[in-house]
């Protein structure tokens, strides 16, 4: 049986706080968003942002990619980086009055004030515990012509028996309106809205391995509301 730790105790494991998968991906080229997520951030704002373009990235690391971004935007632009550990060297320095702004904050305790036209979480939904929560939060914080862009390991989430959920997770964010690319392992929303998932957060196991990345991650536990028969996955 699998020991199932909080969010809280979460914050504080190794696989957590020692993460580096994503602390200085830059927005374009080799090591970067464009590539990670087939579009350009920068260029998807200049067309769907209007003049006050906005952008939250969650799990943002150093802050890289909203950086370089501030410099391709319009003065009225407004990016912000989340992230639990926050940035760890200099900074890569955004023009002053870009609008970046990074927020050091466990996602689970942090919500803003506004709605964004993009949100962004490259490579982090591998280290929280209650993934399928920050998805539907994330989907009530963009605008109504906003897009989430997020990578997203379906085998990651479990039963508190540890049957598979993968299966069932993927149907229901179809229903709710998500897009799920499996040969990027990329989740998709566009248009924001209220997501309500059949799914109760159970508990997170930091001891879960390695996911398709090759990297440790973090597996989530889920009970299944009102839908009993739902199948495990083989």
């Amino acid at each position: 049986m699998v020991r199932l730790i909080s969010d809280s105790e979460l914050t504080a494991s190794a696989v957590v706080a020692n993460r580096t998968m994503n602390r200085e991906r830059g927005l374009s080229g080799v090591n970067s968003y464009a590539r990670e997520l087939g579009f350009d951030p920068a260029a998807w704002l200049r067309e769907h942002g209007g003049t006050g373009p906005a952008w939250l990235d969650l799990c943002s690391g150093e802050g890289r990619a909203l950086a370089e971004a501030a410099r391709l935007l319009p003065a009225g632009a407004e990016l912000t980086g989340v992230d639990l550990v926050g940035p760890l060297g200099p900074a890569f320095g955004p023009p002053p009055g870009a609008g970046v702004r990074l927020v050091t904050a466990a996602l689970a305790d942090w919500a803003p004030e506004r709605s964004y036209h993009l949100i962004t979480c490259v490579h982090g939904l591998h280290y929280l515990g209650d993934q399928l929560g920050a998805i539907a939060r994330a989907a009530s914080w963009l605008t109504p012509d906003g897009r989430f862009a997020a990578h997203f390991d379906p085998e990651s989430v479990r039963r508190p028996d540890g049957t598979g959920l993968a299966r069932a997770v993927v149907a229901a964010l179809r229903a709710a309106g998500f897009e799920y690319r499996s040969r990027r392992h990329l989740l998709l929303l566009d248009g924001g809205r209220p997501v309500e998932l059949p799914f109760d957060y159970a508990g997170a196991d930091p001891s879960a391995g390695p996911n398709w990345t090759g990297q440790p991650a973090v597996g989530s536990y889920y009970g299944v509301r009102g839908r009993a028969e739902v199948p495990s996955d083989v």
